[in-house]
């Protein structure tokens, strides 16, 4: 009898905790659609970009759905597309890998991240993701995003420059962590040694009172740099509207996916703009040396 009751003593205890956790409501899960539409040059990574967001993704809260090609897709014109997907990625392109990105298309999504370049959205469609973002969804994009949607002063505002050039070959830089307290910064230190195929952008949109920088290239680690101001940033966020924007020049090379310390650093940015996790959005004004 004295065990019975002791028994239900403690059950009398625990219940309170456990109904409470019971009205937890579960984490939400966030859908992610990752455009890898190359119009222009074709990454040989964007298969295994795509690999390892749906992977790692899971790890994080994301659900991540693939449209590799957004052009219409007529048979001739996606025959021929997915020969070259297929050559550079391992991947083929089926109707099921197609889609358009419009206003009816981004209410599944709580995220959009590019890899792609050329024009993987017309300008009816550039609108309609705009203003997504501006209404609160989140935008990211990683390396050949800036290299995408030249001419649309839209979609410069968005990811906020233009691929210019980079030097031939892999660059080894130090990276300069900027923001070590952004989310996004997780994975490197200040100083730490990088290779990757480094971008140099264009002087216009580019510009840090728009933007949060949170890693840049130590310019004493690239005298390959074409700009007079050897500002050479590689990640930077910005709030867009009432959305966020996340980009991250790097992830040209497939060791650069598979790697531990570029994936806390992406997933870091993705998850602060989808409103998981703080981080400072201030423009960074002008570099610091």
């Amino acid at each position: 009898m004295r065990q019975l009751r002791w028994a239900i003593l403690v059950a009398l205890f625990l219940l309170p905790g456990l109904a409470s956790a019971a009205d937890e409501p579960a984490k939400k899960v966030k859908k992610l659609l990752l455009v890898t539409h190359s119009g222009g040059f074709m990454h040989d990574s964007i298969g295994v970009a795509e690999d390892i967001l749906k992977e790692k993704g899971k790890d994080y809260g994301f659900e991540v759905t693939c449209f590799r090609f957004t052009n219409e897709p007529e048979a001739k014109a996606l025959e021929k597309y997915s020969n070259t997907y297929r050559a550079r990625t391992g991947k083929t392109v089926e109707k099921e890998n197609c889609g358009r990105i419009n206003a009816e298309t981004l209410k599944g999504f709580d995220a959009v991240m590019f890899l792609t370049t050329g024009n993987p959205v017309n300008k009816d469609e550039l609108k309609d993701l705009t203003q997504w973002v501006k209404d609160g969804g989140a935008f990211a994009g990683a390396h050949c995003a800036t290299d995408t949607q030249y001419g649309d002063a839209a979609y410069g505002d968005l990811i906020g420059a233009y691929f210019m050039t980079h030097p031939a070959g892999f660059q080894k830089i130090k990276v300069k962590v900027e923001d070590p307290k952004h989310p996004a910064a997780a994975g490197f230190e200040d100083g730490m040694p990088y290779e990757d195929e480094m971008y140099i952008f264009k002087d216009a949109p580019y510009d840090r009172d728009k933007l949060h920088i949170i890693l840049s290239i130590d310019k004493s680690t690239f005298p390959q740099g074409k700009r007079k101001d050897g500002d050479y940033a590689i990640s930077w966020g910005k709030e867009y509207g009432k959305g966020k924007v996340f980009y991250t020049s790097f992830g040209h090379r497939k060791e650069v996916w598979k790697d531990e310390k570029f994936q806390k650093h992406l997933f870091g940015g993705l998850t602060w703009a989808t409103g998981g996790a703080k981080g400072d959005a201030t423009p960074s004004g002008n570099p610091k040396n």
